[in-house]
């Protein structure tokens, strides 16, 4: 029985150790997304425009700029411009972790922190 089921199970592992998400990252680089998370259990949604090295996002009817500095096709750094306070003068790693024909999923940090989190942004053009 023991060897019936090592089989079954390394062909499956074998079979599932190639699966790649697809990362089509440069498709990602300029455009118009949505980001929406959960802060204090409220739903809230950011609209960002990314073209080149600029960022504008727009939050509760607030716009703010920042840099974007591309590491690799799927990597990058975000700073603002102009930020109102310390918090804000750390700078965000994104990268991206996979993409679909309109959308990507994300792991995004404030650089020099482990603590990671995970989003999804929708190119809505």
């Amino acid at each position: 029985m023991l060897k019936r089921i090592k089989i079954l199970l390394v062909p499956l592992l074998i079979f599932s150790a190639c699966y790649q998400p697809q990362r089509d990252c440069k498709a990602y680089k300029d455009g118009k997304f949505t980001f929406t998370s959960i802060i204090n259990d409220k739903e809230v949604s950011t609209t960002f425009i990314r073209k080149g090295n600029l960022e504008i996002d727009y939050f509760e009817g607030k716009a703010d700029s920042s840099s974007v500095r591309w590491i690799n096709d799927c990597e990058y750094i975000v700073k603002k411009l102009r930020p109102r306070n310390k918090f804000e003068e750390k700078s965000v790693h994104m990268k991206i972790l996979s993409t679909t024909d309109n959308s990507y999923t994300f792991d995004y940090n404030i650089v020099g922190d482990s603590n990671k989190s995970r989003g999804i942004a929708i190119k809505t053009n």
